[in-house]
């Protein structure tokens, strides 16, 4: 967007009063979001943010200040201001910046940008039609349809200099059953890191009777029983529970504070040896991948925890700095009003040996979670709470019959310990996370699990 030359003196000036490193965010997004409710397009909105950000890092602290539609007298003025705002008693070594071509691409065959309105909208009611045909109890339909590109710059004292484009479309339905005074909900929304083919591998049809197939189940479930048992919970985004409850307490974010309950563990066991899990920003065209963060690092696999030993954290340059711990791509944040830190990308606990008619032969009396909902963690213990959208009860080895009510609730660092059985069928969720660099696009994953002695709450009956 700018020269070397100008990026070198925004460096220079933000580093003139002292600091370890300094980098430069520079943004341009474009995004489509339309909703489409009761049969009827309520709202279509298309935005542009363009903004930069710079920031400096002493002594295991940082100064970061933004604007948007940053000029070059804008960033100029940024880059003083930050600047004026360090005090301090070492300047770090100031790199040549040198251009880094991606290694990882995620090709795009049709950029959301070439396709019309018109099209964007027949995918909306494609969907909203599928979920009505496929009952007579559908009752309510809202479809929700997103698309974005993201072009940002990163400029580091350390030399590196990227230019990444990020795009990104998603579909999501929720559709309501109705059956006397009965009312329930599915939900069912994949996204990728790809364009308008998107919809060659997920059909809006497809998505809207996924949805409407998870409200008729709960319409026809009883209630779910409470108590301590086993539990099977399925792939995709049943791995939202190791992503909350395990994956936060393993980021930087976290554990450069001492506010996670695996600080000093790593070489440790920390999970049952069937646990493998990783975070891998590089996976191709999956929504949480991207070539580089936004510290201009390449985004990389990396492996958490191995044969249930701890291996890694996930670590920005920051925590990476308070830690004494390697980077690991792993600096994101959701735009550049934020200041990046230690987030994760696609997280997943890795295939194992099992199938999972296997997991469910071993249990008497259990629930097998075939789609989780939404939770609430703790981080620094990991203690959770999480609904499940879709279970059944297990009884004497088989699946039984559908049950609603159910929640699990437990611990995230103890649950690692419990997980008795890996299923072989991994399979990614898509969600959006947030923390303190805003919320952002990360996959959850995993392959079917089974976990012994967990808490079922429920409804007697």
């Amino acid at each position: 967007m700018y020269s070397q030359e100008f990026y070198n003196k925004l460096l220079a000036m933000a580093l003139k009063n002292g600091g370890d490193y300094a980098d430069i965010f520079i943004e341009d997004t474009n995004d489509t979001v339309l909703l489409f409710d009761s049969g009827k397009v309520k709202s279509i909105n298309t935005g542009l943010i363009a903004g930069a950000g710079i920031r400096v890092i002493m002594g295991g602290k940082s100064v970061y200040l933004y604007a948007s539609n940053a000029d070059e007298s804008k960033l100029l003025g940024l880059a003083e201001t930050v600047s004026q705002a360090v005090k301090y008693d070492k300047t770090g070594n100031l790199g040549d910046l040198n251009p880094i071509q991606a290694k990882i691409s995620h090709d795009i065959k049709i950029l959301p940008s070439s396709v019309n309105l018109k099209d964007k909208l027949d995918i909306l009611s494609r969907a909203d039609a599928a979920a009505r045909d496929h009952s007579s109890l559908i009752d309510e339909v809202m479809v929700r349809y997103w698309d974005n590109s993201q072009k940002v710059t990163v400029a580091t004292s350390e030399g590196r200099l990227i230019n990444d484009t990020r795009i990104r479309t998603r579909l999501a339905v929720t559709a309501v059953g109705v059956d006397g005074d009965k009312k329930e909900t599915g939900f069912f929304g994949p996204g990728k890191a790809l364009g308008f083919e998107l919809f060659d591998k997920y059909t809006p049809e497809a998505i809207a009777q996924e949805a409407a197939r998870i409200a008729l189940v709960s319409l026809e479930a009883g209630a779910a029983p409470q108590g301590k048992m086993p539990v099977v919970m399925d792939n995709a985004f049943g791995g939202v529970i190791f992503h909350e409850a395990c994956g936060h307490a393993l980021e930087a974010t976290a554990v450069a504070d001492n506010a996670s309950v695996f600080c000093g563990k790593m070489g440790q066991q920390i999970a049952n040896t069937v646990v493998t899990a990783v975070d891998d920003g590089t996976l191709p065209n999956e929504w949480g991948s991207q070539s580089f963060d936004d510290e201009a690092m390449e985004t990389r696999k990396n492996v958490l925890i191995e044969d249930g030993i701890l291996k890694s954290y996930m670590v920005d340059k920051l925590g990476s700095m308070k830690m004494d711990h390697p980077v690991t791509g792993s600096g994101r944040k959701q735009s550049y009003k934020f200041a990046p830190t230690s987030r994760m990308t696609n997280t997943f606990i890795a295939p194992g040996e099992s199938s999972l008619d296997e997991m469910i032969a071993t249990i008497d009396n259990g629930i097998y979670c075939k789609n989780m909902g939404g939770g609430s963690v703790n981080p620094p213990t990991t203690d959770f709470n999480f609904a499940v959208a879709e279970a059944y009860l297990i009884k004497n080895g088989k699946i039984d019959r559908p049950v609603k009510g159910a929640s699990l609730i437990g611990k995230g660092s103890d649950i690692l310990m419990n997980i008795e059985m890996v299923g072989k069928n991994l399979d990614y969720g898509t969600g959006m996370c947030g923390s303190r660099s805003g919320s952002i696009p990360a996959n959850v994953g995993q392959p079917p699990i089974k976990v012994t002695g967990l808490v079922v709450g429920g409804q007697e009956g």
